[in-house]
């Protein structure tokens, strides 16, 4: 669930709306893995999810386990009875990867004894479906587990937004940095961080007060926000007058270009600052600095090289990008 989407709807509004139509309320199709090493079971429940879900499909434990860190899906739909990796084991694996925990798992099997079933929750499975299924009750669960899956979603969110803002905050930002620094490593991509200061804020809430700093943090958060491009792109209050954003696989001419674009939109915002010693109106210093992950490289590199280059464009006058490829 995007971040966008809960900063629309009070937390009540969300909730409520997701009980009444959860497909609406995500703004995509649902994104199922169909897991199953018979193709005519894959099609089969394929033929029933197709036209209003995202369907993904694998016939065994490993592809399944590739597409779901790549692909992210909703919904596992999971045979138990397969070669090499069982179900079971599948469901295990899926339990202990931090960044696929949440991640509900149906078995859909020709197993249908109380044993099985048991173990299967013992593992850590949600539901338990014998074949041969009846279409309409299979949709029916789906729709449940994955309505349930969205509120949670709703309630991490909530606890990771700033209450100021509305955007994230630093403890997300924390965990995302690290799930993407990861990521970035497996894919040998690239992955830039951003940290932009509001310049001269003290003297901001020393001249207008602090219900006004209030104001131009919120502003800032949208303004900056409005400029990313990709759901991908997170961006989170760091702390104080200071923001931070993730850019997955984004270079740092993408990253410098991004942050000049931040920058320039604040200033055409014209919100008046008589304090500061840039112009007369409020302005950003922006650090940024990118680095493809590899074996001994930490994140913690990444946020001290932005950091410095956030000093550095202070010191050079500010209202400026500075930034840096690792």
């Amino acid at each position: 669930m995007n971040a966008a989407a809960v900063s629309l709807l009070t937390p009540q509004q969300s909730m409520s709306s997701l009980a009444v139509n959860p497909l609406q309320h995500l703004g995509r199709k649902p994104r199922l893995l169909i897991v199953d090493d018979q193709a005519v079971n894959i099609q089969a429940l394929y033929q029933v999810f197709a036209a209003d879900h995202q369907v993904f499909m694998a016939t065994s434990g490993a592809q399944a386990l590739a597409i779901c860190r790549d692909k992210q899906p909703d919904l596992v739909l999971l045979d138990v009875q397969m070669p090499v990796m069982d179900g079971y084991e599948v469901c295990r694996q899926i339990k202990a990867d931090a960044q696929l925990q949440d991640l509900p798992v149906v078995f859909v099997t020709a197993h249908s004894d109380a044993e099985a079933e048991t173990h299967g929750l013992e593992v850590g499975a949600v539901d338990f479906i014998s074949k041969p299924f009846t279409p309409a009750v299979v949709r029916a669960r789906v729709k449940t587990h994955l309505t349930l899956k969205l509120q949670a979603d709703l309630l991490r969110q909530m606890a990771f937004v700033d209450g100021l803002t509305g955007v994230h905050n630093r403890r997300f930002f924390d965990e995302r940095l690290d799930a993407e620094f990861q990521r970035a490593r497996r894919s040998s991509g690239t992955l830039a961080v951003l940290i932009a200061d509001v310049d001269f804020f003290k003297r901001y809430n020393d001249q207008y007060g602090h219900q006004a700093g209030d104001e131009v943090l919120r502003q800032v958060a949208q303004l900056m926000r409005s400029q990313l491009k990709r759901p991908a792109d997170l961006i989170s209050r760091y702390g104080g007058e200071e923001f931070a954003c993730i850019l997955p696989d984004t270079p740092l001419q993408g990253a410098l270009t991004l942050a000049a674009e931040m920058e320039a939109a604040l200033k055409a915002a014209h919100i008046a600052h008589a304090g500061s010693d840039v112009g007369p109106y409020l302005t950003l210093s922006l650090g940024v600095a990118t680095m493809q992950p590899g074996p001994g490289r930490v994140e913690a590199e990444l946020i001290v090289a932005a950091d410095e280059q956030l000093y550095l464009a202070k010191s050079r006058g500010r209202g400026r990008v500075c930034g840096l490829a690792l």
